[in-house]
């Protein structure tokens, strides 16, 4: 059986979690991180010398950075599905999950961590609310790219929209000042109503 390491309370952890619910694969997922420990286990970092989680293992295929953990599980077990057997339709999705690394996150990273796993003694305000400002932006083109459809690369969910809903619990999961984004809005609405994402993303942040 696969095997997961991870909280799951982590949004990367949250991505593998949920890719693995939305195709039903059989799995056993490893309290791994944080208050868990076991990240710096000498067993641990052979699997992942970063010490970082999600890292899974598959039939003795060992895998860590969880966008190429959502690659991976969709190229194996989702094809047709959340993997298109295209390659240019494939790309429309997976352009999207590295734009959420290098566009999406870093904001959302300081506006999560600043708000929710920083002690309000703590916390950097400007940086919080620049970084807000900053989110509420970039989601202008996210919005844009939705106009016309139900999820990012279409008419059904795809590896892309993972990485997508996973940091956008964040965004609206945080009590705090939210520009309107109508059709991401819609869309994360839409992401609600699947029972592997409540099941998998919308729980507590902590």
């Amino acid at each position: 059986m696969l095997k997961l390491w991870g909280r799951n309370n982590s949004v990367n952890v949250q991505k593998a979690i949920w890719c693995l619910e939305e195709l039903k694969v059989p799995y056993e997922r490893i309290d791994a991180g944080m208050k868990y420990g076991v990240v710096n286990e000498p067993a641990f970092r052979k699997m992942n010398p970063n010490g970082l989680v999600p890292v899974i293992e598959d039939q003795g295929t060992v895998i860590w950075e969880s966008n190429a953990i959502v690659r991976y599980l969709g190229a194996k077990y989702g094809k047709g599905t959340l993997w298109a057997e295209d390659p240019a339709a494939r790309a429309q999705s997976d352009k999207w999950m590295d734009w959420c690394a290098t566009v999406y996150w870093p904001p959302m990273r300081e506006v999560f961590w600043g708000l929710v796993r920083t002690p309000p003694e703590k916390r950097n305000l400007e940086l919080i609310e620049t970084s807000r400002q900053k989110a509420g932006e970039i989601l202008k083109i996210f919005d844009a790219a939705l106009e016309g459809r139900d999820y990012i690369a279409g008419d059904q969910l795809t590896i892309g929209d993972i990485p997508l809903g996973a940091i956008s619990w964040r965004w609206f999961g945080i009590e705090m000042e939210r520009p309107s984004r109508p059709n991401v809005e819609a869309w994360f609405k839409r992401l609600s109503e699947r029972e592997a994402f409540v099941n998998s993303v919308l729980l507590p942040l902590n």
